[in-house]
C-alpha cells in the first residue's frame, strides 16, 4: 500500500493564522468606518477645490467680457463721433458695405426708389397727373 502523508498544521502555525485572521477582521471592523470618514473628507476637499477653480474661471471670463464691452463701447463712441464730425462718413461706410455685398454676391436684385429730401416718392405718377 501506498500511504501519503498529509501535511498537518502544528498548533503554533494554527495559532498564528487565527491570530492574523482575527487581527484582520478587527482592523476591518474598526478601520473601515474611519476610512469612510477620511474618504468623504477627501471627496469634500476635491469638490471644494473644483468649485474654487470653477469660480476663478468664471471671474476671469467676467473680467474679459467686461474689458471687451468697454472696448466695444469706446469703438462705438469713436464711430459716433466720426459720424458727427464727418457727415460723409456714413455714406462712405454704406458705399463700402454695398460694394462688398455686391462682390460677395449677397445682393440678388437692386430696386431704385426715387426720393425727395430722403422721403420716398411712392405715387410719383399720380403727382404729375394731378398737376
Amino acid at each position: 500500500m501506498n500511504y501519503t502523508r498529509q501535511p498537518q498544521l502544528n498548533p503554533i502555525s494554527l495559532f498564528i493564522i487565527l491570530f492574523f485572521s482575527l487581527l484582520l477582521v478587527l482592523l476591518l471592523l474598526f478601520g473601515w468606518p474611519h476610512y469612510k470618514v477620511w474618504k468623504q473628507g477627501m471627496d469634500g476637499q476635491a469638490a471644494l477645490a473644483e468649485a474654487e477653480q470653477s469660480k476663478m474661471i468664471q471671474v476671469q471670463v467676467a473680467k474679459a467680457e467686461l474689458e471687451s464691452a468697454k472696448l466695444r463701447a469706446e469703438a462705438i463712441k469713436l464711430v459716433g463721433q466720426a459720424a458727427k464730425d464727418y457727415p460723409e462718413y456714413r455714406k462712405q461706410e454704406f458705399i463700402g458695405a454695398f460694394g462688398e455685398a455686391l462682390r460677395d454676391g449677397r445682393i440678388q436684385q437692386i430696386i431704385y426708389v426715387p426720393t425727395e429730401a430722403n422721403i420716398p416718392i411712392v405715387e410719383a405718377g399720380k403727382q404729375s397727373a394731378a398737376q
